[in-house]
């Protein structure tokens, strides 16, 4: 079989074996499903090479915690997540496994709720902007990599995040994927303060 497999497009390698202590009759969970389905969406829609990179390194680390890898059925535009142990020399063989209901599978055709994600997509943007009208371009672009992350993995407002959520973007994702400058860097959690400040303040719609 062909198709995406973690790192890139093509058959690939498969990644460097089970990294937890994971239960390997466990179905992956949800959120992770769904953040796997938004970092392929993002890697795909990059249009700098190492952006697309990150984001599916990104997603292999995510699965790997679980024992799982990604690869997309081309056949049908399909990405699916299955158990590493189902590789044979880094192919998928599926045919082979007689329960395969451990696999999870999301169409990349189209999203699933593109009128809920443009809007909330949208409203996060606004208030990019308020961001920018008020402290300037380093903040702006710092709120535009908290706006993809909440938009993108989440699928929620900026003033829906939570403690934890803030924690994951400040820790993991704004060092790995916002490629930021120095000053990004030394302003991020303003940054971060400031966009939450103008979701609070923001009307509801």
């Amino acid at each position: 079989m062909t198709g995406e497999q973690n790192g890139g497009d093509g058959a690939g390698e498969a990644g460097s074996g089970a990294t937890s202590g994971s239960d390997p009759t466990d179905e992956l969970p949800e959120p992770v499903v769904e953040a796997a389905e938004r970092l392929t969406r993002l890697a795909r829609e990059a249009v700098d090479g190492d952006e697309a990179a990150a984001y599916r390194e990104d997603r292999r680390e995510r699965l790997a915690e679980h024992d799982y890898t990604a690869r997309v059925r081309e056949a049908d535009d399909t990405l699916v997540l299955h158990p590493e142990e189902w590789l044979d020399d880094g192919v998928a063989r599926v045919e082979r496994i007689e329960d395969t209901s451990r696999a999870a599978e999301r169409s990349l055709s189209g999203a699933d709720d593109p009128d809920d994600w443009e809007a909330v997509e949208a409203r996060n943007e606004a208030l990019v902007e308020r961001v920018r009208e008020e402290h300037g371009d380093v903040h702006a672009r710092n709120a535009r990599a908290f706006a993809d992350f909440m938009s993108n993995h989440y699928a929620k407002r900026i003033g829906d995040a939570t403690a934890a959520e803030r924690a994951e973007f400040l820790d993991e994702y704004f060092p790995r994927n916002a490629w930021p400058s120095t000053k990004q860097r030394d302003a991020v959690e303003a940054s971060v303060r400031f966009v939450i400040e103008a979701a609070d303040d923001s009307p509801p719609e």
